[in-house]
């Protein structure tokens, strides 16, 4: 039986925090691994946007006029952003998993800190919502759609930094819902607030109830800030920056609140 004694005992108050709280390129390399192995997510984040623009996109409507382009240049916009809100829901809605099978417990005995455990879901949910955005473009660049080159590219970078809320919306129901339900909850969920913000129908062609509806979602803002670069109507811009800093302050927030109620009970 071994015996402390002041030579070989282990002052707490000694030891070194590593640098950025444990944040480095092994972990998110390890993160990323991880993501891009799960085979649901990768079906359902790239598969299902191209074959919702070859369903929808490529329609007879396609070739209508729409701003600066046309409607399949909506949907492919439309169809990106969605694959782009569900991979980032997905992966960072992961930590409820870690969670069930208590790694997450076993990470906060290390040195690792809360934010670089954060930040490391944050950035990998984001390179996993670039995907689908750049495999939709390219698709519609075969198709119908047509739009300037300028509305290619900034429409692009509008949806994939919109996906940046929904990676908060997805640590928030993460650390909300039990493991059983939480893919369970989100799935639906995601579907139904692109039918009602305007991704899946159009929001210019819904009735006037709808579009108040579609106001008060949190796809509303992030849909019509990224179409803005087609349809080139930013009289509401103001009230779409407004939709997404009140959503985003909301998912950030129960995120934050979450967590800390997690890390309490180790």
């Amino acid at each position: 039986m071994t015996t402390l004694t002041p030579e070989n005992r282990i002052d707490a108050a000694s030891r070194t925090v590593p640098p950025r709280g444990g944040l480095n390129v092994t972990l998110l390399r390890i993160e990323l691994r991880r993501v891009l192995r799960n085979r649901r997510t990768m079906i359902f984040t790239l598969l299902m946007p191209v074959a919702f623009y070859f369903a929808f996109g490529n329609a007879e409507y396609g070739d209508d006029r729409l701003g600066a382009g046309n409607y399949a240049a909506y949907s492919v916009i439309s169809f990106a952003l969605y694959g782009a809100m569900v991979a980032t829901t997905s992966a960072a809605a992961s930590v409820s998993v870690e969670r069930s099978q208590g790694w997450s417990r076993q990470l906060r005995l290390t040195p690792l800190s809360g934010f670089a455990y954060i930040t490391v879901k944050v950035v990998a949910a984001m390179v996993l919502g670039l995907l689908p955005v750049a495999l939709v473009y390219a698709v519609g660049q075969t198709g119908k759609a047509e739009m300037p080159g300028s509305a290619w590219i900034t429409s692009a970078v509008l949806v994939w930094a919109g996906a940046l809320m929904f990676a908060a919306f997805g640590l928030f129901m993460g650390y909300l819902l039990p493991t059983e339900n939480a893919m369970q909850v989100i799935g639906p969920l995601m579907a139904f607030l692109a039918f009602g913000g305007g991704i899946f129908y159009p929001y210019p062609a819904m009735g006037s109830t709808m579009q108040h509806v579609a106001q008060l979602t949190p796809m509303w803002g992030v849909s019509m800030m990224a179409h803005l670069p087609l349809t080139a109507e930013g009289v509401q811009a103001w009230q779409w920056a407004l939709n997404i800093v009140v959503w985003l302050t909301i998912f950030v927030g129960g995120a934050v609140w979450r967590f800390r109620r997690d890390t309490r009970r180790v």
